[in-house]
């Protein structure tokens, strides 16, 4: 994947709205919002000048005219380049056709899960688990809006993704919660024991000693 001049997702998004037509800085940041679009791309009217300035920088975006209303400052208009088409539609190819790898702060926290005790981890999950239902309720509620408002499917498309992203979620952890409290996890002996061994006090090298040997039975018992 190319190595992009504003790697910002933000900056996209601004080149998208100049793609439609020109605009000034409170005008994008406005437009993005009233569709939604805050939902997927983080939206930081401060950090949005900044934005421009390096896309402008790159030659990506230029000052098409500065507008004044009574007394109120000035404000530049911008206007999206060739080369910003350029790289805009360049971008949005490799975010559609290429996958990567991202860091999710969930999958963070599974990773490193070991450091919670089991029946802590358990109800940690099943209180993210409330969350998840009730953000889907509250998705559920906005999607019967939309019919009314008039809003075409195709202009929804990032909704409906993280919509079957948080139903995925849910699936995933509804079954990782029943296993763990079933005990059908893989190493969930081992990882009660390792915190019965810290809430008994033990020192650092017992308790690594101890994950040690329990990581050497494991590793023994996959090969037969």
């Amino acid at each position: 994947m190319s190595r992009r001049p504003v790697s910002n997702p933000l900056a996209l998004a601004v080149l998208a709205s100049l793609w439609e037509r020109p605009m000034y800085p409170y005008e994008i940041t406005t437009t993005l919002r009233e569709r939604g679009k805050e939902d997927s791309i983080r939206l930081n009217f401060g950090s949005l000048y900044a934005i421009i300035k390096s896309l402008e920088k790159h030659g990506l975006i230029e000052e098409a005219r500065v507008e004044r209303e009574g007394n109120r400052p000035e404000r530049i208009v911008y206007a999206i380049t060739d080369a910003g088409r350029t790289e805009a539609h360049d971008w949005m190819r490799e975010l559609i056709a290429v996958p990567v790898k991202e860091y999710p702060a969930f999958e963070t926290g599974l990773s490193l899960i070991l450091l919670l005790a089991p029946e802590e981890a358990i109800a940690l999950l099943r209180e993210r688990l409330e969350r998840v239902d009730a953000e889907l309720d509250q998705r559920a509620a906005l999607a019967e809006q939309f019919p009314q408002l008039g809003v075409p499917e195709l202009f929804l498309v990032e909704f409906h993704y993280r919509v079957a992203m948080i139903r995925a979620e849910r699936d995933f952890v509804t079954t990782l919660l029943t296993r763990l409290e079933a005990g059908e996890v893989d190493g969930v002996d081992a990882w009660k024991a390792l915190h019965r061994l810290i809430a008994a006090g033990a020192t650092a090298d017992e308790v690594q000693s101890q994950l040690a040997r329990y990581m050497a039975e494991g590793a023994a018992e996959q090969q037969h």
